[in-house]
C-alpha cells in the first residue's frame, strides 16, 4: 500500500499570476519605451511644451521647403532667360552692322522678337503652387516665417523678368531700323544681361540662406525630439533587462517551491525503508 502526503499544489498559481502582472506592465514599457511620467508633472508640463514647439518646427520646415521650390524654379528660369538674352545679342549684334542688308536685318528681327516671347513665357509660367518671383505680379517681398514662435522670417525679394520690366526693359524693340538704332538696341540688351545676372545672383544668395536656414531648423528638430525622450522616454535597455529578469524568476519560482515541497517525499522513503 502506498502512502503520500498532500503537497501544497495551488501555491504556485498566485506567484505565477504576480509574476505574469509584473511582466506585462514591464513588457507595456519595453515595448513603447515610454516612462512614467504622472509622479513628476512640472518634467511632463515641459516634454508637451517642447512637443507644442517641435509640431511648429515641423510647420516652419514645410514653408522653408516651399519657399526653397519657389526660388528654385526661378533660378532655373531666370538662367533660361540669361541664355535667351545671348542669343539676341548675337542678333543685334549682327542686324547691327553697316554691311547686313534690310532682307537679312529683317531676318535677324524676326528670330529677335522669337527669343523676346519665350522670355515672356518664361517669366509667365515659372511658377510654384501659384507664386512666381518672376512674372512681376509680386510688389513687395515674400517673406517666409524661420522660427517656431513666427517672430523671426526671411524675406525672398521678387525679380521682374518681364520683357517690359525694370531688369530687361525691352519691350517695344526691334532690329529693323537704321545701324544707330540697332546699336542702341544691343546696348538695351547688354544692360538686360548684367541686370538679369545680378537679379539671379540675389535670388542664389536668398536660396542658399533658407537651405541653411532649413539644415538650423533641422538640427533643431532633433535636439528638441532626443531631449523630449530624455525628460519621458524610458530606458529600453532597462526595461528589457527588467523583464528578462522578470522571465526567470516567473520560472524559477514554481520549481523552487516543487523542491520545497519535495520534503514530505524524503519522510516517506523513510517509511518505505523501514517497511
Amino acid at each position: 500500500m502506498s502512502v503520500s502526503i498532500n503537497t501544497n499544489r495551488p501555491a504556485p498559481i498566485p506567484l505565477q499570476n504576480l509574476a505574469n502582472d509584473k511582466r506585462d506592465q514591464v513588457q507595456n514599457k519595453a515595448d513603447a519605451a515610454l516612462g512614467v511620467v504622472s509622479a513628476e508633472p512640472a518634467v511632463y508640463s515641459t516634454a508637451q511644451k517642447q512637443r507644442a514647439e517641435f509640431s511648429s518646427l515641423s510647420a516652419v520646415k514645410t514653408s522653408l521647403d516651399r519657399a526653397s521650390s519657389i526660388t528654385d524654379v526661378a533660378l532655373a528660369a531666370g538662367q533660361q532667360v540669361g541664355d535667351i538674352l545671348n542669343q539676341m545679342r548675337e542678333k543685334a549684334v549682327g542686324a547691327a552692322d553697316d554691311s547686313t542688308s534690310p532682307t537679312s536685318r529683317a531676318a535677324f528681327d524676326g528670330e529677335y522678337q522669337a527669343l523676346l516671347q519665350s522670355i515672356s513665357q518664361l517669366s509667365a509660367s515659372a511658377k510654384f503652387d501659384g507664386v512666381s518671383m518672376l512674372n512681376g505680379t509680386l510688389t513687395s517681398n515674400l517673406n517666409v516665417v524661420g522660427s517656431a514662435d513666427g517672430e523671426a522670417s526671411i524675406s525672398l525679394t521678387p525679380q521682374d523678368l518681364t520683357v517690359g520690366g525694370s531688369v530687361i526693359n525691352l519691350a517695344g524693340t526691334a532690329l529693323t531700323g537704321t545701324t544707330r538704332e540697332t546699336g542702341a538696341v544691343l546696348a538695351a540688351v547688354d544692360r538686360a544681361i548684367v541686370n538679369v545676372s545680378s537679379a539671379l545672383a540675389e535670388l542664389d544668395a536668398q536660396s542658399k540662406q533658407i537651405e541653411k536656414h532649413g539644415a538650423l531648423v533641422t538640427k533643431l528638430e532633433n535636439v528638441l525630439d532626443t531631449g523630449i525622450g530624455k525628460l519621458v522616454d524610458g530606458d529600453i535597455a532597462k526595461e528589457s533587462a527588467r523583464l528578462q529578469a522578470l522571465q526567470v524568476r516567473q520560472q524559477l519560482g514554481p520549481q523552487a517551491l516543487s523542491i520545497a515541497n519535495s520534503q514530505p517525499e524524503l519522510i516517506l522513503q523513510l517509511f518505505r525503508g523501514g517497511a
